[in-house]
């Protein structure tokens, strides 16, 4: 990996607001990274506030949104609910629909199959809407494209609602509103909210209308939270605030349907808790199953009927895990046997290949070999594949260069999928890496660490720790701070473990005791460290409980010898 350091910033100003907050200067340093120079701004990013969040009627058409949906409720409109297949997506059903069903006689939730309906909005869905009397349809996290689907459901008398984050095309659908903050027409002063958080925005509008007590808000943010982790969009502006409330109410009154998913916990809820606990199962619901099942779990209030729920989830997403483990390696097999480890991009396709889990195939592919990669599933005479990419190089570009040999294909720089004919495979295989191979930059075929400072481990103290906890929650734009440390020495108590002792638990000498750190798929640096010759590392802090009692500990990103 190539190791980048973000620039350093201006003295002076390190040393103002230093002084300003009284505060250690890493600190310093890492809030001026952030863009946080000056005692007010600094405030605002320690302490969110709710009231700092911005009035919803803001958003272009939310008046029109906020009107149909009251006129619905006098008239006892049936109503339904429909979102995207993935954690933004049935986070955002799940909010909206707990939001208005007391309002509501009649309201459904909606979730299109993955497999048989596609994303987005479908014509199936519309129909099942026109059966079941339906008069007005919210699309949530999907929708802002869906110019011909809103038309059709007009020919049903069917009035549309789309909540998305997506960027729109030229022409807009023509539905009763359309909330989107990266409409080019609308002056919403946030533009990176996920789908959640539109929908989020709508019962805020909503609470107000109907002169509701806004606290009772509060009970949503943990979805909001969820999919905002989730969905990897910058922690910044509403989205930390909402996120920061949203971790709150996890950690002190969480829906019943999340209660499982947290309970082994041993310490309170993060982002990375949502990021690598919640958000798999809740995904794995639609992967490997309905996704309708993750929507019933969060709406669910009977504790039995949830228990149940989230056996059937737990157990789709263990089934999920030994599903995308049993692919990977069938995939590096087929690599490795076609002699294609110096390719510019990777290409591999199986016939058994489960379509639910390609897309976390294709990301574990690029840990091993760093390339945009497809992979694909074969379904009857055609191939599905699902499309990621490497940082910096535009994998849509690439589809869109190789459309000759595609069928259909939709989604953005960093992912996509895309349908083609069975036996244009060798075609679009040959023609993709020679796009990669004409456009790809040097630098994009070498994975990159950025850390923010270098710094030696006595600064690294349980104070520190504690304040650098404080600028969490973290993602996008707001990452968790990276040191690193140059020549490191091994105390003599370093040493491999894990099942397969592939990882290194690190025992490194510092004045006083000795600072641990564990280092996965690190192993093979053992026998250089324990010959006592100085090495180099980037990390983040974390705290380590152990017997009762809470240690400093460096999760290791890179080792340099």
């Amino acid at each position: 990996m190539r190791w980048e350091s973000k620039s350093t910033p201006d003295s002076k100003k390190v040393k103002d607001i230093q002084e300003a907050l009284q505060i250690p200067e890493t600190i310093a340093i890492l809030l001026i990274q952030r863009g946080i120079e000056d005692f007010e701004s600094a405030k605002a990013f320690f302490r969110p506030q709710f009231a700092d969040l911005h009035d919803p009627f803001l958003m272009q058409d939310m008046q029109e949104a906020v009107e149909r949906i009251d006129q619905g409720c006098r008239d006892q409109d049936a109503l339904m609910i429909y979102g995207d297949y993935d954690v933004d997506g049935t986070t955002s059903v799940s909010l909206v629909y707990s939001f208005l069903k007391p309002f509501f006689q009649k309201i459904i939730p909606y979730i299109p199959d993955r497999y048989t309906e596609g994303y987005g909005i479908s014509y199936q869905g519309i129909d099942v809407a026109a059966e079941k009397g339906v008069r007005l349809i919210i699309a949530l996290d999907c929708g802002i494209k869906a110019v011909e689907k809103v038309k059709y459901a007009q020919s049903k008398g069917i009035d549309f609602i789309i909540c998305d984050h997506h960027l729109p095309a030229e022409k807009i659908p023509d539905a009763v509103a359309v909330l989107d903050p990266k409409r080019t027409d609308c002056n919403y002063p946030y533009k990176e909210l996920c789908g959640c958080g539109i929908g989020f925005k709508l019962i805020q509008a909503l609470t107000t209308f109907w002169k509701e007590d806004p606290k009772e808000l509060y009970s949503y943010l943990d979805l909001v939270a969820t999919a905002i982790a989730a969905d990897i969009v910058p922690m910044t502006g509403e989205n930390r605030i909402l996120a920061f409330y949203g971790i709150e109410q996890l950690r002190g009154d969480p829906r019943i349907g999340l209660k499982p998913l947290i309970s082994h916990l041993k310490k309170p809820p993060t982002i990375t808790d949502l990021v690598f606990i919640i958000a798999p199962r809740i995904n794995a619901a639609g992967r490997m199953g309905s996704a309708l099942n993750a929507v019933k779990l969060l709406i669910e209030k009977e504790p039995d009927a949830v228990q149940q729920l989230a056996t059937t989830i737990e157990t789709l997403n263990s089934e999920r895990r030994t599903t995308d483990e049993r692919i990977t390696k069938e995939a590096l097999t087929l690599i490795e046997n076609l002699k294609e480890q110096e390719r510019y991009s990777t290409v591999v396709c199986g016939e058994d290949w489960h379509k639910g889990v390609i897309g976390i195939v294709a990301s574990r592919l690029i840990e091993t070999h760093y390339r945009p990669t497809v992979v694909f599933s074969v379904v009857d005479d055609t191939m599905v594949g699902s499309v990621r990419s490497v940082k910096g190089f535009n994998v849509y570009e690439a589809l869109e260069a190789c459309k000759d040999h595609i069928i259909q294909f939709g989604g953005h720089k960093y992912a996509a999928g895309l349908t083609i004919k069975k036996d244009r495979y060798a075609a679009f295989k040959k023609a993709f890496e020679k796009t990669v191979q004409d456009c790809i930059l040097p630098d994009q075929r070498i994975p990159t660490i950025v850390y923010d400072l270098e710094v030696s481990l006595s600064e690294l103290t349980p104070k520190l720790f504690r304040i650098l906890d404080q600028l969490g929650p973290f993602g996008p734009q707001n990452m968790r701070p990276v040191f690193r440390t140059n020549n490191a020495l091994d105390s003599g108590h370093s040493k491999a473990v894990g099942k397969d002792g592939s990882h290194l638990r690190l025992s490194i000498q510092t004045e006083k005791k000795p600072m641990i750190g564990i280092a996965f798929s690190k192993a093979n640096f053992l026998t250089h460290i324990q010959s006592k010759k100085p090495f180099n590392l980037v990390y983040t802090l974390d705290e380590n409980e152990w017997n009762g009692q809470t240690s400093l500990q460096l999760k290791v990103k890179d080792l340099i010898t």
